[in-house]
C-alpha cells in the first residue's frame, strides 16, 4: 500500500500552506524531496523509517500542493533560507525543536541551508546526490553546463521557461527525469500521478523556475556570506550519491563536502542513478539505519 499508516494533510507553517504526510513514532525525522517531484518520492523509504521514527514528509514551498508564492524580481520567496524557515516552523508545529533530516536534490539544498541557519534544530543531516550549489557554479565547465543544462534553462527570466514547459508538461517531465535512461514505468504509478498532478496545478511550474532563479542570485549571496563567516554544517552528516550519475564523474564528492562540514562526515556511492530512494531503496535504508 502507498504510504501505509501515514496521514495526508495540509498545515500552516511560516505563513505558508504545506502539504505533508506523517506517520510512525519515535525521534522526529524530516524527509525533503527534489525537483520535479513531491514528498511521494519517499514512498519506499518512509514506511520502513516510520517503524523507528516519527516521519514527516512535506512538499517543500512551491512544489507539490504546498503554497507557491508570487514571482518577484529577486525571487526572494524561493530563497533556500525562506524554504528552510518553513520547515523549522513546520516541525515546531509538531512539537519538535530538534530533528534529523534526510534530503534529496533540491530538498537537499534546502536542508544544507537549514543546517547552516538553524544548527540548533538539525541533529543529523543526510544529503542525496548533491554538492553545495556554490561549488557547482564556481567549478562550472562545459560538462556541467551540458549535464545540468536545466539549471540554466529554468533560471531564465519569467516567464520564458514556464511557457515552454506548460505547452506539454508531461513530455517535459519525462525528458527531465531521464538524465539516465528511464521508461515511463520507472516511477511508482501513484507517485508519478502525484508529480504530474502537482505540475499541472496553477503556479507550480513558475515556482520551480523561481527556485532555480533564486539559486543564481539570492541563494549565492547567502552562500557566499556563510562561507565568508566560516559557517559550516555542525551536525554529523552523511553524503550519498548515485554511482551511475554525474556527480562522481565530475567531483570528488567527499572532498568537496569536507570543506563544508565541521562535524563528523561520512558518505559514499549508492548503486543507482539520480533517484536513489526510488532506484535503490534497500541500499539507502542500509546507510540510513547505520547513520541515523
Amino acid at each position: 500500500m502507498f504510504f501505509k499508516g501515514f496521514t495526508l494533510e495540509t498545515r500552516e507553517a511560516n505563513g505558508q500552506r504545506i502539504r505533508l504526510r506523517h506517520g510512525g513514532s519515535g525521534p522526529p525525522l524530516l524527509l525533503l524531496h527534489g525537483n520535479p517531484q513531491t514528498h511521494a518520492m519517499w514512498h519506499k523509504l518512509a514506511p520502513v523509517l516510520a517503524q523507528r521514527y516519527t516521519v514527516i514528509a512535506p512538499d517543500i514551498r512551491g512544489y507539490g500542493f504546498s503554497a507557491a508564492p508570487p514571482v518577484t524580481p529577486d525571487s526572494r520567496h524561493y530563497a533556500k533560507r525562506e524554504m528552510a524557515a518553513d520547515l523549522v516552523a513546520l516541525m515546531r508545529g509538531f512539537g519538535f525543536e530538534r530533528f534529523r533530516v534526510v534530503s534529496h536534490d533540491r530538498g537537499a539544498r534546502v536542508a544544507h541551508r537549514l543546517a547552516l541557519d538553524h544548527p540548533q534544530a538539525v541533529e543529523k543531516l543526510c544529503t542525496m546526490d548533491i554538492i553545495p550549489t556554490l561549488e557547482h557554479f564556481e567549478r562550472a565547465d562545459m560538462q556541467f553546463a551540458l549535464g545540468y543544462y536545466h539549471w540554466f534553462f529554468l533560471a531564465q527570466p519569467h516567464d520564458k521557461p514556464e511557457r515552454m514547459i506548460l505547452r506539454d508538461t508531461e513530455d517535459w517531465f519525462d525528458l527531465h527525469t531521464s538524465r539516465e535512461p528511464k521508461d515511463k514505468g520507472f516511477f511508482h504509478p501513484e507517485a508519478r500521478a502525484d508529480y504530474l498532478a502537482a505540475l499541472k496545478e496553477p503556479g507550480t511550474v513558475t515556482a520551480i523556475c523561481e527556485d532555480y532563479r533564486a539559486a543564481i542570485g539570492i541563494d549565492l549571496e547567502h552562500d557566499r556570506a556563510s562561507r565568508a563567516a566560516g559557517q559550516k554544517v555542525q551536525c554529523p552528516m552523511l553524503a550519498l550519491w548515485g554511482a551511475k550519475g554525474s556527480l562522481p564523474k565530475w567531483y570528488d564528492v567527499m572532498a568537496v563536502w569536507r570543506d563544508y562540514a565541521a562535524g563528523p562526515l561520512e558518505g559514499g556511492p549508492v548503486n543507482s542513478g539520480h533517484y536513489l530512494a526510488e532506484e535503490a531503496p534497500e541500499e539507502c535504508l542500509g546507510h540510513l539505519d547505520r547513520f541515523l
